[in-house]
């Protein structure tokens, strides 16, 4: 049964903040370039509505005195990334899937949510109506159909997880078994204590897959023989590496993004539209792209030259742009419905706000 960790386990704020802290380097390689390309396009942006922009030009300074820095600070975020998802990222998925299966394996993670039917297998759902001092259970329901042609349904007062000869066992007190067949016999059994064996759940639940994502890159690279994923889903593995040998690059991609948008001194009003909306579209778009060859390098494997191409391609137009002195900007169709639609959002806004403004006006004055 597939589990929320923190909120159906019950588990203490230290183990929520250790599953946020094994997530964080998953977003990483996605989050910086992004990180970058605001950073980049705003400080420009800035500068060159100070005319800081046009002040270095008339001093002349080469283009590269504004680029240099900018590429500089591009590498560090690129190695940054390649080195969190190259590294740290598969051990810390490694070590969130083993706690994910460690709660699993607890019984009482499964159960702990009062009132709500947790399914343990096919065909078998258990219910806890509340939880009682002393670790026990009160209210205990088991519905069990596993059996074909035999409908089981245990109902007892009140229960608790036991360890039997290292075997974890659900012993329920003061209860009934209705046992129901295909042909409408129904027979009803009555105990005072009754064992139900759970340890083969436990087993299954605890047991640890790890996909390729999960895997270290030194282990995609060469997968073990025995690995039965790998042979089953060979594309996979190479795409993953494919993705981690290419992800890296998105913050020079996007650095020099931001420079062919807002790296020339010139004035706000040549552009259409706002150069950080602009650097942050196609900086989107670009991602976009490089996402979905990653996607389907999974199962064409023709795709792994676009995981590549993305990247390389976008550098090239953009470095295309730098070098000859010209701006890279949206389309003019884009930018205008941008604008257009900027603009119908702040005309709708200050219709509300003058509407809420009246509102309080004459409530006042009926007051």
């Amino acid at each position: 049964a597939k589990i929320d960790l923190v909120t159906d386990s019950g588990q203490s704020a230290l183990t929520f903040f250790e599953v946020a802290a094994l997530i964080l380097p998953s977003i990483i390689p996605i989050v910086v370039p992004f990180a970058l390309v605001v950073a980049v396009a705003q400080t420009l942006s800035v500068m060159n509505s100070d005319s800081e922009l046009a002040v270095v030009n008339a001093a002349g300074a080469s283009r590269w005195t504004i680029v240099r820095p900018i590429m500089l600070l591009a590498l560090a975020a690129a190695v940054f990334s390649f080195a969190v998802d190259n590294g740290i990222d598969p051990y810390a998925r490694q070590k969130n899937r083993a706690l994910v299966a460690s709660s699993r394996a607890d019984l009482l993670s499964l159960i702990i949510q009062e009132g709500t039917f947790r399914k343990i297998d096919d065909g078998l759902f258990l219910q806890i109506g509340e939880r009682l001092p002393d670790n026990r259970l009160g209210g205990i329901f088991v519905a069990d159909s596993r059996e074909e042609g035999v409908n089981l349904v245990y109902y007892a007062k009140t229960g608790s997880i036991v360890e039997r000869g290292g075997e974890k066992v659900l012993m329920m007190n003061d209860g009934v078994i209705h046992r129901k067949t295909l042909t409408g016999d129904l027979s009803v059994i009555r105990f005072t204590s009754y064992a139900f064996d759970m340890s083969a759940f436990m087993a299954a639940a605890s047991a640890v897959t790890l996909l390729p994502k999960d895997q270290t890159t030194q282990y995609l690279l060469n997968p073990g023989a025995n690995d039965k994923y790998y042979q089953q889903n060979p594309y996979e593995y190479r795409a993953e590496v494919n993705q981690r040998f290419s992800e890296w690059t998105y913050s020079m991609v996007f650095a020099l993004i931001a420079l062919a948008v807002a790296g020339d001194a010139r004035s706000h009003r040549e552009a259409r539209v706002n150069p950080l909306i602009t650097a942050i579209t196609i900086s989107l778009f670009v991602r976009w792209l490089g996402f979905f060859a990653a996607s389907k390098a999974d199962e064409v494997p023709q795709y792994a030259y676009m995981v590549y191409g993305v990247p390389i391609v976008a550098s090239a137009v953009a470095i295309w742009f730098i070098v000859s002195n010209r701006t890279l900007e949206l389309p003019v169709t884009w930018a205008d419905w941008m604008t257009n639609f900027a603009t119908r959002i702040a005309d709708s806004w200050n219709a509300f706000k003058l509407r809420l403004s009246r509102r309080g006006a004459s409530g006042q004055g009926v007051g």
